[in-house]
């Protein structure tokens, strides 16, 4: 939750997230580096959002951006890192190689940038960008067993968080306990391998069935020890299912990995003739 203030009066959502992410896509272009796509992440990918006098969903993205030829040549380390606007909203920016590996392990944090409705690509990718989300439902379901065991993993991390004191609910675990972020992201994490496993599409996954209860979680304080019993009964439950429907062995699609690294290479290959041809002419 941010502490910005927003005028609710003739608020419009659509415009003011469009807003936010020119805003995310103009800052980190100002930083020098090349994006390919940038994309909404978080509480209005799964309808979660809410934008009230007391509560403000947050407006973060991430961003896949294009290395140089001398990042490459020279063997750099490959970008990951966060800006951090003058909002204080986040975009987490990623080179394409770190970005497509990360879709490979099928997290659903970064999934879910192939799928929301909000985002920015540059026109010079735009082809090898709208391919991308093309097959995006091959792509998240690229490896099955890790995709269940990255929800656990998910499930298992807000666990740890439930009670933590980070910077940015310190002052909610003093006042309730805990956090009521976290929790939600428990259940909401248990509603999506619910309808994982029964063969739902990704994209119908990312909006949870039981979003009125996960708001209340998230908006309305309950005592410590039911925030506990409830983390800990969705968490169990989402491990039981993992443990109930993990294949024999991984099964990877190698149709959906040709479809990360082809769209990988072009874009690669865009950004190095794009160079050459700008050196070109510089030397003429």
């Amino acid at each position: 939750m941010k502490a910005q203030k927003i005028e609710k009066t003739n608020f419009n959502k659509e415009q003011y997230i469009t807003t936010k992410l020119q805003e995310h896509f103009d800052y980190a272009k100002s930083q020098g580096y090349d994006i390919a796509y940038l994309a909404l992440q978080g509480s209005q990918n799964y309808n979660l959002d809410l934008y009230t006098d007391t509560y403000c969903s947050d407006v973060d993205t991430k961003a896949i951006i294009v290395p140089s030829i001398d990042d490459i040549v020279c063997n750099r380390k490959p970008t990951s890192t966060t800006l951090v606007l003058p909002d204080n909203s986040h975009c987490d920016v990623k080179d394409i190689r770190i970005m497509f590996d990360t879709f490979r392990k099928q997290n659903i944090n970064f999934i879910e940038i192939l799928f929301t409705k909000y985002y920015i690509s540059s026109p010079t990718y735009q082809e090898d960008i709208d391919f991308l989300r093309r097959h995006r439902e091959e792509i998240a379901h690229l490896n099955y067993n890790q995709a269940l065991r990255c929800m656990v993993g998910m499930s298992l991390e807000k666990m740890h968080a439930l009670e933590h004191p980070y910077p940015t609910c310190v002052e909610e675990i003093n006042t309730i306990g805990y956090s009521k972020k976290q929790l939600s992201h428990i259940v909401r994490i248990n509603d999506f391998i619910k309808k994982y496993v029964a063969g739902v599409s990704y994209e119908q996954c990312l909006v949870p069935d039981n979003s009125d209860y996960i708001m209340k979680l998230k908006t309305i304080p309950i005592s410590l020890s039911e925030a506990r019993e409830i983390a800990k009964t969705y968490d169990a439950e989402t491990f039981l299912i993992k443990e109930d429907n993990l294949l024999p062995q991984d099964v990877v699609d190698e149709i959906a990995v040709n479809y990360l690294d082809l769209v990988k290479c072009r874009i690669i290959k865009k950004k190095f003739k794009t160079e050459l041809l700008e050196e070109m002419h510089a030397d003429v």
